[in-house]
């Protein structure tokens, strides 16, 4: 038996990753897996984990980079219908982990339940907002979330009650492999006010940030009351490129990819600014960006 037999539906080997994140950077997967249910995606789990091999999650890919030689191990996508559904039931919204963080705000907003439209802009899944606790200056994703439903590295389903989440700056409690949903207890609100709100916010964040199908990415966590952008800024950074990548003009967080770039080259940006930033302005600054 080979380590995918039973799984050649839903299973592919050595599949292209950079077509999957908006860098459009990077090698290929060993495996890559599709599947369409929770007992498939289960299954799939627990075979790979008795075989000890690596197993990863990839949403939007919004805040990926992947390296030039690829990853070894599975990587799984869970844009199936299975994991991706948004229940409204009164104030209370239960989200597929594969859901667009997109949709999820819209169908609460025309709702009328007030909470996740702060985040309108932020790209990604549900399940990725709420690993990484995804905020603006609005508030952030987990403090509405009360349970979410995870799958751990060995393929077991758990229940996390509201006591056991922990959330902070763009980090939370929830590290399992998979949030496979998560519910949320919003405010009601009247929907013309949220719409109008939401489409202001949406004004202002896209004003200042390059748009999405420029191949970007968002490099650093912002440091304590501090903008990683500014502090970039100051360190005479804005615009400064390597390769093939360089740091955007419109926010210097943020990076461009053109053609001929490859992932050393963003791996050798980052070593740069951080570099510059810690010499210059005495802050360490951390990625946010998930690098494979």
């Amino acid at each position: 038996m080979t380590l995918v037999s039973g799984f050649e539906k839903i299973v592919q080997a050595d599949q292209p990753l950079a077509e999957r994140t908006w860098l459009r950077l990077g090698g290929h997967a060993q495996f890559f897996a599709t599947p369409n249910s929770v007992d498939e995606l289960a299954a799939l789990v627990r075979r790979f984990a008795n075989e000890e091999v690596p197993v990863r999650l990839i949403g939007a890919g919004s805040n990926v980079l992947v390296r030039d030689e690829g990853v070894a191990g599975m990587v799984i996508d869970l844009s199936s219908a299975a994991f991706s559904s948004i229940q409204i039931k009164g104030n209370t919204v239960i989200a597929g982990g594969g859901a667009k963080l997109a949709h999820a705000i819209s169908e609460t907003v025309r709702e009328g339940l007030a909470g996740l439209e702060p985040l309108v802009g932020i790209p990604g899944s549900v399940g990725g907002a709420l690993h990484s606790n995804s905020g603006s200056r609005g508030g952030d994703i987990g403090q509405w979330a009360c349970r979410a439903t995870v799958m751990t590295r060995a393929g077991e389903i758990l229940q996390r009650q509201r006591e056991d989440l922990v959330f902070a700056y763009r980090q939370s409690s929830l590290d399992e492999l998979v949030i496979l949903n998560a519910e949320f207890e919003l405010e009601p609100d009247d929907p013309a006010k949220l719409t109008k709100r939401m489409q202001k916010q949406w004004i202002v964040k896209k004003a200042g940030q390059p748009l999405s199908h420029e191949n970007v990415a968002c490099l650093f966590k912002n440091p304590r009351g501090m903008s990683a952008g500014m502090l970039i800024e100051q360190a005479g950074l804005k615009g400064t490129s390597v390769g093939g990548v360089a740091i955007s003009q419109r926010h210097a967080n943020f990076i461009e990819a053109v053609e001929g770039a490859s992932s050393q080259d963003v791996l050798r940006l980052i070593d740069m600014i951080r570099s510059r930033v810690a010499e210059r302005l005495g802050v360490e600054l951390e990625t946010e960006l998930e690098i494979w």
